[in-house]
């Protein structure tokens, strides 16, 4: 049997090589930390702080503001500074909570410390992932828990982990899938707790032979996990182009993934799952590749949210060489 794919796509220069084999490095903000209220897909979170309040890393300072939304969580200790416009990558200026980092890391109290999940009732777990502020982070930030929360469960049938990671130069989940596959195989367990009648399949593109072998060795004991290899091109880690490459159903534009019985995702959101469900960790850091021919020294980076790009890109080395373009995103 080939590989498994969809129909169509293209091959284009990979760039892996530039970070793949740079293990992640957990990089400290040294500025202000900005924390949009709108970095999510759907309505605006509501600021819980105001300006002068001393706040605490794990402590929740935006209420998502209706059902498609999704709570901000601070990442550091510090002083709330100013509540203003700021602008995002995408350019538009938005409503931000401003926090001057002391340096403390000062956490609320509880974070870090182990909970069974097994003893969680369904309900709990998705009000633990609404809690912590986790969205798809992949690119799209789509909030998690109402992805958890289809009409019905019932007929939810595959739970698809996108470890394709399709887009050209990113390694950010490669690196995720070889130095904490316990915890994405931890956090699809945790899913599979609310669909009865599903199972979980990683899906990795085959130009990540180490990944693949290193979380089909962690499930061969696991009856409702397998990994599904896949063939490299893109969009392979597109929804769409996902669930037809693993299940063989199509999912048209009028449609959502749990039409076709699939919840897709990405891999560092599963681990996300996983932090704050049996970590009691809400969501306050994010794996990003700072990569491209003009970037001095490419990296994967933990980043806790609200830091700096300057800051990111500094800790890469800086450019090289003048880049022609500079995006933020990625599948």
């Amino acid at each position: 049997m080939g590989l498994a794919t969809f129909k169509g796509g293209i091959h284009p220069y990979e760039g892996k090589e530039l970070s793949e084999n740079k293990p992640v490095q957990v990089l400290m903000p040294k500025g202000d930390l900005v924390y949009p209220m709108s970095q999510h897909i759907g309505a605006p979170a509501k600021p819980l702080v105001a300006v002068g309040d001393q706040v605490l890393a794990g402590q929740k300072i935006g209420e998502a503001g209706g059902f498609i939304s999704a709570n901000v969580i601070a990442s550091v200790s510090g002083k709330v500074k100013a509540i203003e416009p700021r602008r995002m990558a995408n350019g538009a200026m938005v409503s931000s909570i401003i926090v001057e980092n002391d340096g403390e890391y000062k956490t609320v109290e509880g974070v870090g410390e182990d909970r069974d999940p097994f003893a969680l009732s369904k309900e709990e777990i998705r009000s633990i992932v609404k809690e912590a502020g986790i969205v798809g982070l992949g690119g799209a930030g789509f909030p998690t828990h109402v992805k958890l929360t289809p009409k019905d469960e019932n007929a939810i049938e595959y739970i698809l982990v996108n470890g394709a990671e399709c887009e050209p130069y990113l390694t950010s989940d490669y690196r995720m899938m070889l130095e904490e596959p316990e915890k994405i195989v931890g956090g699809l367990k945790v899913i599979l707790q609310l669909f009865d009648n599903a199972k979980g399949v990683i899906g990795i593109e085959n130009n990540k032979p180490e990944a693949i072998a290193k979380l089909t060795e962690m499930v061969k004991d696991e009856p409702r996990i397998t990994v599904c290899p896949l063939m490299t091109k893109y969009p392979q880690g597109g929804e769409r182009s996902l669930i037809y490459a693993v299940t063989g159903r199509k999912v048209n534009s009028s449609m959502l993934p749990a039409d076709a019985g699939c919840i897709v995702d990405n891999i560092d959101t599963v681990i996300a799952i996983y932090m704050a469900v049996c970590k009691r960790t809400p969501l306050m850091r994010k794996i990003i590749t700072v990569t491209g021919d003009a970037v001095a020294d490419p990296r994967n980076f933990s980043v806790k949210l609200g830091t700096n790009y300057q800051e990111l890109l500094e800790a890469a080395g800086g450019f090289k060489a003048e880049p022609e373009k500079i995006i933020s995103g990625g599948l």
